[in-house]
């Protein structure tokens, strides 16, 4: 599979790149500067530089032409501003699903947050994010061109991954390692069964292909 990934030097994308490449899938991940390119040669992806605030449509679904899946995997980061949970979490979330119905490639997988929530209430900027997530989401949901899986971690830590999560459509509040979030990424792009879910993922008993295998019903 081609797989080309939104936010490619994030750091669940990084790893995200690495278990993708491993098993023999070619990745390419959009980033915004030129010199995080080594990083993602070094994960296995192809880089592709190109800056999703101010791209077109068409920009966008020229790199996407050819893929068998995409993943929104880019974010403001903690330390932006309000207008960038606008620009990034929601509009360029916006820009990568048109852009992907235009390039006809229908897999498409979001990496949104627990709590997503468009008429989330509050002025804070976390409130703020969790309505551009929620925003960006039920745009996703809104397009029949699309075979959209979303995924909402909890809390993400930088612990070892145990390969062992709960996903489903309501977990409840908890920890998972960003090493889990990306396994779960990897195994979901290959389970087209997920298509029009909503999942919510934390540190749980079951094996990620189990948990996976699970929600899409087999």
């Amino acid at each position: 599979m081609r797989i080309v990934i939104a936010g490619g030097h994030g750091q669940i994308a990084l790893r995200l790149e690495r278990l993708l490449a491993a098993r023999g899938d070619e990745v390419a991940g959009i980033i915004r500067k030129a010199e995080q390119a080594d990083d993602l040669r070094a994960a296995g992806a192809e880089p592709i530089v190109l800056d999703l605030e101010s791209a077109s449509v068409e920009e966008v679904a020229e790199r996407l032409r050819g893929a068998d899946a995409a993943v929104f995997a880019a974010g403001a980061g903690p330390g932006s501003g309000a207008a960038r949970k606008d620009t990034v979490d929601k509009a360029a979330a916006v820009l990568f699903a048109d852009a992907a119905v235009r390039a006809g490639v229908r897999r498409f997988l979001v990496v949104s947050s627990m709590g997503a929530d468009p008429g989330h209430r509050g002025d804070e900027i976390f409130d703020v994010y969790l309505r551009a997530k929620g925003e960006a989401d039920a745009y996703v949901r809104s397009l029949d061109a699309l075979d959209w899986t979303i995924l909402r971690p909890g809390a993400l830590t930088d612990d070892a991954g145990t390969g062992l999560v709960r996903l489903e459509a309501h977990t409840g509040r908890g920890p998972v390692p960003r090493d889990d979030v990306a396994a779960v990424l990897a195994e979901l792009v290959d389970t087209p069964a997920t298509n029009g879910l909503t999942l919510e993922l934390i540190s749980g008993s079951a094996p990620v292909s189990v948990a996976v295998k699970s929600v899409a019903g087999n």
